[in-house]
């Protein structure tokens, strides 16, 4: 009665006998070559790299025999701790992995930065009052008002102004050169100009009210003045900026300071004009830099003969910083940047591949300029890096564990 069981339970212990004899025979591994770094002859598997030892025999993880293995000498950089990459032809292709040379070249320093747009400082015209009166005939209104040179902005009476008009009539009735000369430089002080004293000639009699004549081209930015309002000397009326020339205030990184010098060109681009690229000159770095955003301020005088520039546009700034000779660069898509650090793959032949870690530089057109870490004429990868990157990151890792999985075992030395 007891047969059956026992037959069962031997049937089952075969078959699970048989299968595992029959996954260990279809449990082929392909050799994977690896290289390490002091020079000497191990055994690894080539299913799991991690175990390293120094005479034949069984991987201790699943029994299949080691393979023979030669390492090679460790490169001589410091910072190269990451082992070299083999990586089979048709993977190389069926990856589409590229290579560049490491090239030496001119590099063209610039900084991308934004900025506005400003009344340039040196622009602005004050008017003030020279003498204690009123105003009257009031023709500019508000802030912001586009005047043209010369344009009337009030009139203002003033007695002391009306009294000096007549002394000059007075004075050029008479013929006396010297008592013109006196009565116009009177009136010279008191605001009146040029133009105004020879119509005031010619009429022949004197203005109750002159007029506030705007100095140039510009916008109004203040204006004090209100139709029957009492005005004294020194008192501010108005101030016109003139926007044939404005400022752009651009911020840029403290970083990127020793870059640009004055003097140097500038490109700058407006949202509001799409397409058009302005060109100026750095003329002014502010000193100090801002404590909070760590920027400092540059200035770049611009030409706006239409006015197309009003204050307070935002701009796209480009600042050139002149050109570096015989530096060495890289195309920008080689690098892989971790946060920490930067790293190429270099490409020893056409099969193995080393990680190299570098000092990154500036970086402009796709070039990126290289401090460190590289040579002229060495070859790295520009396509298929970071697959590479992860192998040799994988393997260094199992490197690393295999002194400690070789003591557990008692298979190391």
């Amino acid at each position: 009665m007891k047969t059956f069981p026992i037959l069962a339970v031997s049937l089952v212990v075969v078959c699970a006998a048989g299968g595992a004899w029959w996954a260990a025979q279809r449990h082929v591994h392909e050799p994977v070559a690896e290289i390490g770094d002091d020079g000497a002859v191990y055994w690894t598997c080539a299913m799991h790299p991690e175990v390293r030892m120094d005479a034949p025999g069984n991987c201790p993880i699943c029994g299949m025999r080691l393979v023979q293995k030669r390492a090679a000498a460790r490169a001589a950089a410091a910072h190269d701790t990451l082992p070299t990459v083999e990586v089979a032809a048709q993977m190389v292709q069926r990856l589409g992995i590229r290579t560049a040379l490491v090239e030496r070249g001119r590099f063209w320093q610039r900084v991308d930065t934004v900025g506005r747009v400003e009344v340039d400082a040196r622009r602005i015209r004050t008017l003030e009052s020279r003498a204690v009166g009123w105003i009257e005939q009031q023709r500019v209104h508000a802030v912001g008002e586009r005047v043209r040179a010369g344009e009337t902005l009030a009139g203002v009476f003033a007695p002391e102004l009306y009294a000096a008009q007549q002394e000059l009539l007075l004075a050029h009735r008479s013929g006396d050169e010297a008592l013109q000369s006196a009565a116009r430089t009177r009136l010279q002080l008191l605001g009146a100009d040029t133009a105004q004293i020879d119509a005031i000639l010619r009429r022949g009699e004197a203005q109750r009210a002159l007029p506030l004549l705007a100095p140039a081209d510009g916008i109004v930015l203040d204006l004090d003045v209100h139709e029957g309002r009492q005005i004294a000397p020194g008192m501010p009326l108005a101030r016109i900026a003139d926007l044939s020339q404005v400022w752009i205030i651009a911020e840029i990184p403290e970083a990127q300071l020793g870059r640009i010098t004055e003097g140097r060109p500038a490109e700058v681009r407006f949202a509001a004009l799409p397409g058009q690229v302005f060109q100026g000159r750095i003329d002014y770095l502010y000193p100090g830099v801002d404590a909070v955003t760590r920027t400092a301020r540059v200035r770049i005088v611009l030409d706006n003969p239409q006015w197309r520039l009003t204050p307070g546009m935002y701009a796209e700034v480009t600042l050139f910083g002149g050109a570096r000779d015989d530096v060495l660069m890289v195309p920008s898509e080689a690098l892989i940047r971790t946060g920490t650090r930067s790293v190429v793959i270099l490409a020893l032949d056409d099969r193995h591949f080393r990680p190299v870690e570098v000092v990154a530089g500036d970086e402009r057109d796709g070039r990126t300029v290289i401090l460190d870490g590289l040579k002229a004429g060495q070859r790295i990868v520009v396509s298929g890096q970071f697959l590479i990157d992860a192998e040799a990151s994988l393997r260094g890792a199992f490197g690393r564990m295999a002194p400690a999985h070789a003591q557990a075992t008692g298979d190391g030395p």
